[in-house]
């Protein structure tokens, strides 16, 4: 599925199933929201914090998905074609940081790509 199929299809279920869009407001409230959800989980996963009980039946792909939804939901709101976005974005940071990671000595690679023992 592409971006704009992924907006075309949670503006068709917005249109049918969702009666209609969340002012942008409250949207942008309840991005606001499924980050942290996401965060939660990531910190319990990966980071040094253990599991709650409330925790417990949280998916990291569904909490993603949450976070995704709700970004499609402000784009289509605002006029943001995503796939536009993106690759303007994506351009952004390959000209900015072309060299700026693979000369990084905190990252651990040499300038000529090679691994100076370090995974990244």
């Amino acid at each position: 599925m592409t971006l704009d199929e992924a907006q075309a299809q949670v503006d068709q279920w917005i249109q049918t199933i969702g009666k209609r869009y969340f002012n942008e407001l409250t949207n942008m409230a309840l991005l606001t929201e499924e980050v942290g959800e996401l965060a939660r989980i990531v910190a319990r996963t990966y980071g040094e914090q253990s599991f709650k009980d409330s925790d417990k039946g949280r998916n990291l792909a569904d909490e993603m998905a949450d976070v995704l939804w709700v970004l499609l939901c402000l784009a289509n709101q605002t006029g943001v074609n995503l796939t536009d976005a993106f690759n303007k974005n994506l351009e952004k940071k390959t000209l900015r940081d072309s060299n700026r990671h693979r000369d990084n000595p905190k990252l651990g690679f040499s300038t000529d790509g090679g691994n100076q023992g370090q995974e990244g």
